[in-house]
């Protein structure tokens, strides 16, 4: 396996992590009976401010992992796999791993500043598959 897949495979351990991160503590403050509802109706109360960080940090990522998904296919199936690549990969990685905190803990302004590493390192992938 590439390291490029690796690091995929292991962003999306990383999006299971936030999704337990978020969903147990929304759980707690909603409870399950409208958590397991089809969600019809916006609950009768709004999650705390740490726990809808959390979920936005969630969202986000489902949102990066699509762009790093294509990356990682591009370099993998075109076999452009290099030292960029593979360097960039991490830092993706690292990136999204950063960015929980960031988020959580309200860290202005390194939260956009982590978010835009993770998101270059993503463009330098694709532009050195490219060249």
């Amino acid at each position: 396996m590439t390291p490029e897949l690796t690091a995929l495979a292991l962003a999306g351990l990383l999006q299971a992590v936030q999704y337990a991160l978020f969903a147990v503590p929304a759980n707690r403050e909603l409870g399950t009976g409208y958590t397991s509802s089809a969600r019809d109706r916006p609950p009768s109360k709004p999650l705390s401010l740490k726990t809808a960080r959390l979920q936005r940090a969630l969202n986000n990522h489902f949102e990066g992992l699509i762009l790093f998904t294509l990356a990682v296919v591009v370099v993998t199936l075109g076999q452009q796999s290099s030292a960029t690549t593979q360097t960039a990969a991490w830092v993706y990685l690292a990136a999204r791993i950063a960015y929980i905190p960031a988020y959580a803990f309200d860290w202005q302004p390194w939260r956009s500043a982590i978010w835009g590493v993770g998101f270059l390192a993503t463009l330098a992938m694709l532009v050195a598959a490219l060249i």
